[in-house]
């Protein structure tokens, strides 16, 4: 009977060993690709070598692990997806015994954790460790730096503590709930990361739709178009006129009239960006122009269509059946039973939606006029915004699971403190999210796909002078190199 017991320890112990190193890894494998990310946009004038190159050193760590806990957090669902499918197919299989349900709660803890742990703590300090400069009357350095750091921390925290004891005392007044706040672990903490989880689900109801509706023109932007009633070398002749003619006028300003060589030399860079398209768009082979582009096109109209109509199911299924709901629904494990009506091929069709989401939702992200800005350049973004930059990916990153099994998208549920978020209880809140999603999704493409119309109907009426499209393509006429205005 020991010497069972004994080996029930061992087999324990040997299985939470194997846990972690795997947990590890993959951890290590995400520092490594978002370390190389990050240090791609980060500016390199940060460089130094004195006390600002250790802070920057630093944050660029904290960054990097921040990061990396935002890619774990998006890879959470689909990997326990696959996972699912996985035990099932192969459920003796000795290869693939490390993969069980041990592990994927294990991940959904981990992830959980690392979450609040980089929201709460990691970023505050590397964003005011990066700002600090010490106290004054105390000797500068690292030590005082930190010291700043810290009090900035603490009253940080002791702000959002009473922020949040406030509003919970004006929304649920009963003594119950006013003495849990006072257990700081078991709920204050989970308390506020369900409410930066329901703000992170409404950054991404703004956020999705924009960026279902702008994926069409990212993806225009990077694939070559099919030459149409086109004639590409009569514009790269005119394109090469106009180049040479403001060429010319480069050459011909004196130095001392710094705005007109300011103005042209942008006229310029804007004349050989729509040259090198050119010239991409006639190098390119007939199979590139007239078959990878409409068959982009139809993918992403078909991933868009499929997201919709999966939105409107799962708005039918919570009004007619209660295990709809994101919380409370018990489900049948890991590796028990395929929550995918078509098995596998549901399954890979969810971790693909699940992903076009994700893009989606970053893509919108920047798209939005308020974080123009905020989007990270190659070689020149300073430490500051790439904080800023990651903490936003964190918002995003760790509600892409709630909001995915919110709409419908996907029926694993939700485990580790994901499923406990108070809100995802709620029926109205619920339904009033797939509601709002499907409608302005819907809204934003039909806006995407009637903008030409639009604009030909102005045109028509003669309103186009008055500017009522924000198409940007209504501001490219500018005045050519001899003074005349050109459209190309």
């Amino acid at each position: 009977m020991e010497a069972d017991e004994v080996t029930i320890r061992e087999q324990n112990f040997h299985s939470q060993v194997r846990e972690y190193t795997i947990c590890f890894l993959l951890f290590a494998v995400l520092y490594i690709v978002s370390y190389f990310i990050i240090t791609r946009y980060k500016r390199k004038a940060d460089e130094q070598e004195d006390e600002d190159a250790i802070v920057n050193r630093i944050s660029l760590f904290l960054s990097t692990f921040t990061l990396a806990v935002s890619a774990g957090a998006v890879l959470l669902l689909p990997f326990s997806i696959i996972s699912n499918e996985i035990l099932l197919s192969f459920p003796q299989n000795y290869y693939i015994q490390w993969l069980n349900g041990s592990l994927i709660h294990g991940l959904w803890n981990l992830a959980s954790l690392f979450s609040n742990l980089c929201l709460f703590v990691l970023m505050p300090f590397a964003f005011f460790f990066l700002e600090s400069e010490g106290f004054a009357g105390l000797k500068k350095g690292i030590r005082a730096r930190i010291l700043e750091t810290l009090v900035m921390l603490i009253l940080l925290a002791l702000l959002i503590l009473g922020i949040v004891w406030v509003a919970s005392a004006l929304i649920d007044n009963d003594a119950a709930s006013m003495e849990s706040l006072y257990d700081l672990w078991e709920f204050y903490l989970p308390y506020l990361y369900s409410c930066i989880s329901l703000m992170g689900c409404l950054l991404l109801l703004l956020c999705t739709p924009v960026g279902l509706s702008r994926m069409f023109t990212v993806m225009g932007q990077l694939l070559v178009k099919p030459t149409i009633l086109e004639d590409l070398d009569e514009q790269m002749y005119i394109i090469t006129l106009e180049e040479e003619a403001i060429q010319r006028r480069l050459n011909g300003i004196s130095s001392t009239v710094e705005y007109q060589t300011v103005e042209l030399e942008r006229e310029l860079e804007k004349v050989k960006s729509k040259k090198t398209n050119l010239e991409r768009r006639k190098k390119a082979s007939a199979w590139e122009r007239n078959l990878v582009y409409p068959a982009v096109m139809i993918l992403l109209l078909t991933e868009t269509s499929i997201s919709v109509l999966l939105v409107a199911l799962n708005i039918l299924y919570l009004l007619v059946d209660e295990t709809a709901m994101p919380k409370g629904s018990g489900g049948p494990g890991i590796g028990n039973a395929s929550l995918s009506t078509f098995g596998f091929v549901g399954a890979a069709l969810e971790i693909i939606l699940i992903f076009y989401l994700m893009v989606s939702s970053v893509v919108g992200f920047y798209s939005l006029r308020f974080f123009e800005n905020f989007t990270p350049r190659k070689d020149d973004t300073t430490m500051t915004k790439i904080i800023g930059n990651c903490v936003s990916i964190l918002v995003l990153s760790s509600a892409l699971p709630v909001m995915s099994r919110t709409l419908g998208i996907t029926r694993f549920d939700l485990l580790g403190d994901f499923g406990r978020f108070n809100w995802l209880g709620n029926f109205y809140i619920v339904l009033s999210y797939n509601l709002l999603f499907a409608i302005m999704t819907t809204l934003c493409l039909v806006r995407k796909f009637t903008s030409a119309v639009r604009e030909e109907l102005l045109k028509a009426l003669g309103l186009d002078k008055l500017h009522l499209s924000n198409n940007p393509r209504d501001s490219e006429t500018k005045p050519s190199a001899n003074g005349h205005q050109k459209t190309l």
